[in-house]
């Protein structure tokens, strides 16, 4: 069987997954390279000459044509083999199918995958927002499982992509939050579930789903654990002299007095010329760019043996849905980055559009390592994290001043939001 293709994604993603169990129904073949590396070759030059998102799953006909976002190519690729009928037998049917995929992106998909960052500690948590974006998802889980009440698949009598699109959104799922008791809630979603994952053809692309008994609960980040420091040895008693009949008094033991708290190792750095704070105020007081402006400001004053400049990229901005949500998401970074406060400036933004877009700025640190200071945030390294230097003309130092700026653009995608730690 010749290929129709390459197919560029990662092992058990579940919207390439989705794709491979399309191609498998229309008997269809996809080649997946081996040597891809995401984060790294999808963001350089070819890759975005062929997929202007940066995305995957990412399509390369062997013709040339070219396509990204999953349930596009999904549905490309299910046109390619009318026979297999996965599209519907009718105009009627395939509007019922594009239906039920819209309806997933658009009310499962995104509460699920906002309480998933929650969760991980990549989006600021509140239980009120949980228990409405839970109420919200369940909405959908309800008209789900009332339709499949009386259906065996969404559209005919037939699989179609509709069903399998449902069924892959769900692996993850399954896995983590439909516990025993949402499966016994909602039991046609979870009949409709292992009849689809369980076809011949797909099965061995989904591979054994183990089904969680307790849902995951959101876990507050650990908190740093303090240094235990050994008492002091208590000074001995003086002995006071005894009387003859009377009994001994006891003296209080003398108090332990309570030491210092140890300092933050980038406390103990050579002293630098250079007043973070007051830059702070400068870029809070002033113009960025021009004269007079916060960056020539820093350009003058900066000390390049006691500060660094970094680049700080989020790394799964494929899970990026709403900006709003994206921004709340740099929000709750900076809130967990509060012990280092005063050894960190950052201007981050969200760049591009809802259901495209990236998070990108960069930071200004106390030291030449970055990890000592951004390590107070548990999920510092969701993030990835490149040296700048933009004391010389170029590409990194457009980057950082418009990174500053807040008119930073990114493979074609424009600064829609964004955040200031200061």
């Amino acid at each position: 069987m010749s290929s129709i293709g390459t197919l560029y994604t990662v092992d058990h993603f579940p919207n390439g997954l989705r794709i491979l169990a399309v191609a498998a129904l229309a008997d269809l073949k996809l080649d997946i390279p081996q040597d891809y590396k995401h984060h790294d070759d999808n963001e350089k030059p070819p890759f975005l000459a062929k997929f202007a998102s940066g995305k995957i799953p990412a399509f390369e006909g062997k013709d040339g044509f070219t396509l990204f976002e999953s349930s596009a190519i999904a549905r490309y690729v299910a046109s390619l083999a009318p026979n297999a009928k996965l599209l519907g037998t009718t105009p009627q049917e395939a509007a019922l199918v594009d239906q039920w995929v819209t309806f997933c992106d658009t009310e499962v998909y995104p509460p699920s995958v906002f309480i998933v960052g929650m969760f991980r500690h990549r989006l600021p948590y509140t239980k009120p927002l949980e228990q409405t974006l839970s109420e919200r998802r369940d909405r959908a889980y309800g008209t789900l499982d009332r339709y499949l009440s009386t259906h065996t698949f969404f559209v005919g009598e037939r699989i179609t992509l509709a069903d399998v699109h449902v069924a892959s959104m769900f692996v993850h799922a399954f896995r983590t939050s439909f516990d025993a008791e949402y499966r016994a809630k909602f039991p046609h979603i979870t009949r409709h579930f292992e009849t689809i994952i369980n076809q011949p053809k797909i099965k061995p692309i989904f591979g054994e789903i183990e089904y969680v008994e307790k849902a995951q609960q959101y876990v507050p980040p650990a908190k740093p654990k303090k240094e235990e420091k050994p008492k002091e040895a208590p000074k001995p008693k003086a002995e006071k002299p005894k009387k003859e009949v009377e009994p001994e008094e006891d003296d209080d033991d003398d108090l332990v007095k309570e030491e210092p708290k140890p300092k933050n190792p980038l406390d103990n750095l050579p002293k630098s010329s250079f007043n973070l704070e007051d830059f702070k105020r400068a870029y809070s007081n002033m113009d960025t760019r021009g004269s007079g402006g916060s960056l020539e400001w820093f350009y003058e004053k900066f000390d390049k043996e006691g500060y660094s400049i970094w680049r700080v990229d989020f790394k799964y901005n494929e899970e990026l849905t709403q900006v709003f949500m994206s921004s709340n998401q740099v929000g709750g970074f900076f809130n967990r980055l509060e012990a280092s406060r005063k050894y960190l400036f950052g201007s981050v933004g969200v760049l591009g559009s809802a259901n495209d877009s990236v998070i990108s700025g960069v930071f200004i640190a106390r030291g030449q390592e970055i990890q000592p200071v951004v390590e107070a945030a548990p999920d510092w390294e969701s993030y990835t994290y490149e040296r700048l230097d933009p004391f010389t003309a170029g590409p990194q130092k457009e980057f950082f001043e418009s990174a500053l700026a807040w008119d930073l653009e990114v493979n074609g995608r424009k600064w829609a939001d964004g955040k200031n730690f200061k």
